[in-house]
């Protein structure tokens, strides 16, 4: 079992992928948030395995986070994009099996 922490730096109007598929492993649970202060309202937007974010999840409002876990979570790269004109911080984690 490995975990994996990890902080970026996603630059206004950036996009990237924040965690990538697992190779060996498979994830158990994974979870991103948005360092950013709850009244702030931010568009970023998460994507599995979709770089053109034509199907995405928000993480705006009170709440910037989203987190899954279990043996049948999404399994590919999840893409970050920042519509925004403020540089971000974003903290990762997933647990692998």
């Amino acid at each position: 079992m490995t975990q994996n922490i990890c902080t970026q730096l996603i630059s206004a109007g950036d996009k990237k992928i924040v965690l990538e598929q697992p190779s060996a492993l498979q994830r158990i649970f994974f979870s991103v948030r948005v360092l950013a202060s709850t009244t702030a309202w931010y568009d970023v937007r998460m994507s599995f395995d979709e770089p053109k974010f034509c199907s995405y999840y928000s993480l705006n409002g009170p709440r910037k986070y989203f987190e899954a876990e279990g043996v049948d979570i999404f399994q590919g790269n999840i893409w970050i994009f920042n519509s925004t004109d403020t540089d971000l911080f974003l903290t990762m984690m997933e647990i692998l099996h």
